[in-house]
């Protein structure tokens, strides 16, 4: 837990899906903020900014008094300069405690975190106290278990809601159960375990109407940068089965359960040094049960050279080339690689080509998941042979394994 000088200004960084209630948790918090002065920076998507309206009319605030609008653009991305320059240009205005960025309903929070956090003008005049997402409960449990499954919405990126909700919560360190009015005590525990699976350590909070103590969200002090990147559970749940035997195939078939679980929400990790049949294994992740909430990992296909990373949340599915196996390199290269690695797990026979994945999901048949991928790999007679598969094999292509 990081804590800040008396010259850093702390910031909360609020994300959440369009409609969760972020603007409504705004307003709350410019009513309650008792002895603090806040700054409020907003984001929207489209030409007007609608929230920085709303929480500039909710709150008797001028745009210009205490209210900064980001508009047209999402500051995880397009617009980070414009972001950079406004937050650079609060602090020598300061007259605040502290600062609240709240990103659009399609907004990544870690790409806002990093600029907080990395070598910049920005992080040296702030210090990230707590990164807050805002969910839609109903939602949330209906785009991973409900049969109509709301679309992204408000960009041309295409992906489902389900991505975006699990990149918010799995980079999260308070996660508000919003809308608790309308879920039952039975799915509001779902949501919690839902969360407590893709992020373990986040801290969960019902509430209706966003309504929740400022003291949660500011001063908190529930940041860790130095952990950013190590919050997601998938990346916990094979932490928590490396060092485990594997069989002569290299599979690992140690599963790791919450000791809590009420709704069946667990992990397992499967490993193997075999390839997949790239078409028996497209077909494999076409048929993953929609029990599976989150999928992460790296595969090794037969006949393609790449690393690809499999990416599932929800209903959808998505394969990236990260690039090359190290040990399909040229010999200078690869010893190159390999000396610059030295805990770099390395097969005698296939280096470092293996399948390293991770399923969490709730009630699922893990028996029967990890018979379907063995019966995607590759068997003896067909090691050799040539394979054409649907799965990219150029550095840096994605391909859309299965849609919504």
């Amino acid at each position: 837990m990081e804590t800040n000088t008396d010259d850093d200004i702390p910031v909360t960084i609020l994300s959440g899906n369009l409609g969760a209630g972020k603007t409504t948790l705004l307003n709350h918090l410019l009513s309650n903020a008792g002895d603090r002065t806040l700054a409020v920076l907003v984001n929207d998507m489209g030409e007007v900014n609608v929230d920085a309206e709303l929480v500039a009319e909710g709150s008797e605030l001028d745009l210009d008094d205490g209210v900064t609008e980001l508009s047209n653009g999402c500051i995880c991305c397009e617009l980070q300069d414009d972001l950079e320059t406004a937050v650079v240009r609060l602090a020598r205005d300061r007259s605040f405690d502290h600062l609240v960025v709240e990103s659009s309903g399609i907004s990544e929070p870690a790409p806002v975190a990093r600029l907080f956090t990395t070598e910049s003008r920005v992080a040296a005049l702030y210090d990230v106290d707590t990164l807050v997402t805002v969910l839609d409960t109903p939602a949330f449990l209906e785009a991973f278990a409900g049969e109509d499954r709301p679309e992204r919405r408000g960009t041309e990126d295409d992906r489902p809601l389900s991505d975006l909700l699990v990149e918010q919560v799995e980079v999260s360190n308070l996660v508000l159960l919003n809308k608790a009015d309308l879920c039952s005590d039975a799915e509001l525990a779902e949501a919690e375990e839902l969360v407590g699976a893709l992020q373990p350590d986040a801290e969960t909070i019902r509430t209706e109407f966003s309504a929740v103590d400022p003291d949660r969200l500011l001063g908190a002090g529930l940041f860790d940068a130095g952990r950013v990147n190590d919050l997601p559970g998938w990346k916990r749940a094979l932490e928590s089965t490396d060092g485990h035997e594997h069989d002569h195939d290299g599979d690992d078939h140690h599963g790791h359960h919450h000791p809590d679980e009420v709704y069946g929400v667990s992990s397992f990790v499967y490993r193997s040094r075999r390839p997949f049949h790239p078409e028996r294994f497209d077909e494999f992740l076409r048929d993953l049960p929609r029990s599976i909430v989150r999928a992460k990992g790296t595969a090794w296909l037969a006949g393609n050279e790449m690393r690809v990373t499999i990416a599932q949340a929800g209903p959808s599915i998505r394969a990236t080339a990260q690039g090359p196996w190290i040990a399909g390199l040229p010999e200078v290269e690869r010893d190159m690689y390999r000396s610059n690695r030295p805990n770099l797990e390395w097969h005698d026979e296939h280096g470092d080509r293996r399948t390293e994945l991770v399923f969490i999901g709730t009630d699922y048949d893990e028996g029967a998941l990890r018979t379907a991928l063995e019966d995607a790999l590759v068997t003896d007679e067909e090691w050799g042979t040539n394979f054409d598969g649907p799965f990219p094999d150029e550095q840096g292509e994605e391909a859309v394994v299965r849609e919504p």
